[in-house]
């Protein structure tokens, strides 16, 4: 059930986080470097608030959080927390509509998932969400709810976009497989069931509506099979991470209609390959699965490993740049 058969999503895009802490400075390389898939940028490094768990908290419906010594915790009302994630999402959108002033064309805006939301946020007892699946279940409502109206405000501000939703589920297997710690450090909370987590995933993608939803995770094994179940129209992955393993699923996500953000280009500070150089593993995969080359440049997004946060400023420049020039490579020379 892939939303994208009648999307045209882009040939290069960001993961979501970039160094530094001025916001317009983010918008204007995010709109620069990408003029056909911009993204909302996230700079984690403002602090509490600006990093992933806190923004998304902060859209929650009815729902608040503040931050304690061990992290993020549901509390009983908008506290400073809260206020200032608010505050620093304004703050990204308005300098987003400032450079995207007329802009037609697929936009994307990101969002923790509902899984990853249940492993790190705490519940009043200090234990994560995950240890009580009722709560999960809640808190996936309230972010559906939140995300509903986050999109409609994105779409007043950039109204010839196209939006598409990007949901970060990097605990995403530590979920499936019961790897995610309790509080004490001493045990972790047992899996969760597969359709459990299929059907609350499929829920929040939900929220876009009619719209595309990608769901990125940088972690190894990602669950390509239940993302595509779940209803997403894309999944992005660090590219490096991928086994032959993973070959069975990403064909039959390619030929679902299922849309590859590949990762190719270093999340951090490293010396940059030839473009083609970049890009030469997808070549190589697409022979493995025996897939058509001209079906590459309409199957694949490039983008950056995972988030640039980490990244010198120049770096990130130069990285997203990349990206770009390595996707023309792969649409020029799809062999």
């Amino acid at each position: 059930m892939s939303n994208n058969s009648q999307f045209s999503f882009g040939a290069a895009t960001g993961v979501g986080s970039l160094p530094g802490g001025d916001a317009r400075e983010a918008a204007r390389t995010a709109t620069g470097a990408f003029e056909d898939f911009p993204f909302l940028p996230e700079l984690p490094s403002r602090g509490p608030g600006a990093d992933m768990i806190g923004r998304t908290a902060g859209l929650l419906a009815e729902v608040y959080a503040r931050v304690e010594p061990s992290g993020w915790r549901v509390g009983d009302r908008p506290g400073r927390d809260t206020k200032r994630a608010w505050a620093w999402l304004g703050e990204d959108l308005d300098a987003l509509e400032e450079f995207t002033q007329g802009y037609e064309g697929p936009l994307k805006v990101q969002a923790v998932g509902p899984w990853t939301l249940a492993a790190a946020l705490e519940l009043r007892n200090g234990e994560s969400a995950l240890s009580d699946l009722g709560a999960a279940r809640d808190l996936a409502g309230s972010l559906t709810e939140g995300l509903r109206n986050h999109l409609a405000d994105v779409r007043r501000r950039v109204p010839g976009a196209r939006i598409v939703l990007q949901l970060d589920e990097p605990s995403l297997m530590a979920v499936l497989r019961g790897h995610v710690r309790s509080a004490s450090g001493y045990r972790t909370h047992r899996a969760v069931d597969r359709q459990l987590v299929e059907d609350t995933l499929r829920e929040v993608v939900g929220a876009h509506g009619s719209g595309p939803v990608v769901v990125h995770s940088c972690a190894p094994d990602v669950p390509f099979a239940l993302l595509r179940r779940a209803g997403a129209a894309g999944v992005s992955f660090d590219f490096s991470l991928l086994t032959e393993r993973d070959d069975d699923a990403i064909g039959e996500a390619v030929e679902a209609g299922t849309r590859l953000f590949a990762g190719v280009v270093p999340g951090t500070d490293t010396a940059l390959s030839d473009p083609a150089g970049s890009v030469m593993g997808v070549r190589t995969l697409w022979r493995r699965l025996g897939l058509r080359p001209g079906l590459l440049a309409e199957a694949v997004t490039i983008t950056p490993s995972c988030g640039l946060a980490g990244a010198s400023p120049e770096y990130a420049r130069r990285a997203l740049a990349h990206c770009v020039r390595a996707a023309r490579s792969l649409a020029d020379n799809p062999e």
